[in-house]
């Protein structure tokens, strides 16, 4: 690559200081090191224990509908798909627009309020008498939890480099596998206080999980940390690490950057943002579609709904594990579109053979595969789309669209598994494979040619008109338009 494209960014670098003049690249790595381990210990075991409450809040339906709500509140198959349709309609449709309200307001407070209505919803949720009540509970649930994940994800690349974010995004979000995991035996386990004070052991799921989360939404206001620049936990001179190591990775904090509508038109006419939606969408149907099914799936080979909840366990913990480990090597090789490739191919494994097995046996290892299949995409796909959006606000906005579009498709996911279809379910798993081969597995293979293909442009000078009679100021604006931004395939 020519030296010339590294310039940019270096110019970029000098309008926050370097608090490390005069120190060896030894010197600076180890530094680097101990501040990376510092941001690690204060940013993720928190922000993974709130997604794996999220997560967990959003599927217990499925644990609680096999310990009986779906007959205690006399629904029909219908209704009760209605019920998760409605969550993803509210929490697809507010979605875009809370991270910019996390990033004009603070992190702490954005986060901390939206945890508490949540965590009231899911109580109120194991108070309700009918359908209407369900419907209604989880409505509000779906807008609480709407600015969670898009909003840490945009949080999380404010903070850290790209090749270091992967494996943070993997690890937050394995928080949603271990959800899956850890539900099966919570809701095991509460669903043995049926009848204390009148009331179901389904009852019990939701509110003693719902609690739980409003104690950890009132904790938040002093366990969630600012943006890098208010941040209280650093000292002068780390926050300004912080800033400029982002900057010199061509990765905007955009600590002073100031909201302007030409971000949002920015990403619309980006392709980028809709490429990466569909790929997004490719693992986000596939994903609601398993957890909140898959308790269902097991109890329909033959087992009692206590050693259902069981068997859901071990699928997660392996996906977790995977999600972990695809993070790192993402990270370390920067192929971002090869991994989600591979794994996507994984996932259409398992669910054809979800699909073909005719054995208990059999069909539960496809379980397995479709677990290891979906998730690490999830946390891959975000991270891959960050790394490739500069600017905090555009790609705020970019994140979004990504990800509430991806929700959106919950709504086919929580209608493609139906109980008259049992114990096959032929349309829902192979709805399902199409999604991991079409826009999953299609479209990481679509924007993987396409961004190698302009990366060249840009080594060969070709994108060089555009800083042509600009400022440092206008260059920096451009973003990851500018000739030298070259992106992560």
């Amino acid at each position: 690559m020519d030296v010339e494209l590294e310039k940019p960014s270096e110019i970029h670098a000098e309008f926050v200081g370097d608090p490390d003049e005069g120190l060896t690249e030894g010197e600076r790595a180890i530094i680097d090191r101990k501040l990376l381990w510092k941001l690690d210990l204060r940013l993720i075991p928190w922000l993974s224990l709130l997604y794996l409450a999220a997560f967990l809040d959003r599927t217990n339906v499925g644990n609680a509908k096999i310990e009986g709500l779906q007959q205690a509140l006399h629904m029909s198959n219908n209704q009760y798909n209605a019920t998760l349709t409605i969550f993803f309609i509210s929490y697809s449709v507010f979605e875009p627009l809370t991270n910019v309200l996390l990033k004009r307001t603070k992190p702490k407070i954005f986060i901390a309020s939206i945890i508490i209505i949540w965590g009231i919803c899911m109580t109120t949720m194991g108070l309700v008498h009918n359908f209407s009540g369900l419907m209604a509970a989880r409505w509000f649930l779906g807008l609480a939890e709407a600015g969670l994940f898009p909003g840490i994800s945009y949080y999380l690349s404010c903070w850290y480099k790209r090749s270091e974010f992967g494996v943070r995004m993997a690890i937050f979000f394995s928080a949603a596998a271990l959800a899956g995991s850890f539900g099966g035996l919570l809701a095991a386990a509460i669903a043995r206080m049926d009848g204390i004070g009148g009331k179901a052991g389904w009852s019990w799921i939701f509110i003693l999980e719902g609690l739980a989360t409003i104690v950890l939404g009132v904790l938040s206001f002093w366990l969630v940390v600012d943006f890098p620049d208010k941040a209280t936990f650093l000292s002068d001179a780390d926050r300004q690490r912080v800033t400029r190591r982002l900057m010199m990775d061509q990765q905007a904090s955009g600590q002073h950057e100031e909201w302007k509508s030409s971000y949002v038109w920015a990403s619309l006419k980006d392709w980028k943002t809709y490429v990466s939606a569909i790929i997004y969408m490719g693992a986000d149907g596939p994903l609601y579609a398993f957890s909140l099914f898959i308790p269902t799936i097991i109890a329909e080979l033959g087992y009692s709904s206590t050693r259902a909840q069981l068997l859901s366990v071990p699928p997660y913990a392996v996906a977790a594990v995977l999600t972990v480990a695809i993070g790192y090597i993402a990270d370390r090789t920067r192929a971002r579109g090869l991994c989600n490739i591979i794994v996507s191919i994984i996932g259409a494994i398992g669910f054809a053979m979800l699909l073909g097995a005719k054995t208990a046996g059999t069909r539960y290892a496809g379980v397995f595969l479709g677990a290891m299949g979906i998730y690490p995409c999830i946390s891959n796909t975000i991270s891959w789309t960050s790394n490739n959006v500069e600017g905090v606000y555009k790609r705020g906005v970019t994140l979004g669209i990504v990800i509430g579009w991806g929700n959106l498709n919950g709504i086919v996911s929580s209608n493609i598994y139906r109980g008259k279809d049992s114990p096959n379910f032929y349309p829902g798993h192979s709805t399902v494979l199409a999604y991991l081969v079409l826009f999953l597995l299609g479209g990481s293979i679509l924007q993987t040619i396409l961004l190698r293909i302009e990366n060249r442009k840009r080594q060969r000078g070709d994108r060089d008109y555009r800083i042509e009679g600009l400022s440092e100021e206008e260059i920096r604006d451009l973003g990851d338009m500018r000739p030298d931004f070259i992106y992560t395939t």
